[in-house]
């Protein structure tokens, strides 16, 4: 059973430890800890607001997802978010979860109309977005160089169905 609760500063070492996964850290454009410890900083202050969302199975944090809201009005209905299944828990639901919870939020909690995210060419979460409703809005062609390669960068979105009063 998946449960998802509202993220917390101490969930802090499990997306640390998820990020330092090779196999993960491909698809995030971080390189060493510096930049990953910023990455989780930045992340999680989402907390505060309730926008930072954690997938447990059986007790144990899986997954984590945050929308990174918005500060000014005219912005406000868009927002980009950013998702991660530790690597062990994958193709077991958690980020379809993860990302049915945060539609929720978004819609609910903050009023949000799009939600956006970028991905890179060759990362197997595209099936899921896809599967999920987003589209490709862009792409920036060799946005990163990983071992010699480069690979685009792939813009998508989904629209989200408000029910206004």
């Amino acid at each position: 059973m998946i449960e998802i609760r509202p993220a917390v500063p101490e969930e802090a070492p499990y997306l640390s430890q998820w990020l330092t996964d090779p196999d993960i850290l491909r698809w995030f454009p971080m390189t060493d800890a510096r930049e990953i410890d910023d990455a989780v900083r930045i992340w999680l202050s989402y907390s505060k607001y309730q926008a930072c969302f954690t997938a447990y199975v059986d007790g144990i944090p899986v997954g984590m997802s945050t929308l990174y809201l918005q500060p000014y009005q005219k912005f406000a209905h868009q927002c980009l978010f950013a998702i991660i299944v530790d690597a062990k828990y994958r193709n077991r639901g958690i980020g379809k979860a993860l990302l049915e919870h945060m539609f929720e939020a978004a819609k609910n909690q903050f009023k949000i109309e799009i939600l956006h995210l970028e991905v890179y060419q060759g990362n197997p979460a595209i099936r899921l977005y896809e599967r999920m409703g987003f589209h490709e809005f862009g792409r920036q062609p060799k946005f990163i160089k990983i071992d010699g390669d480069y690979l685009d960068k792939i813009m998508m979105q989904k629209e989200l169905d408000l029910f206004r009063d």
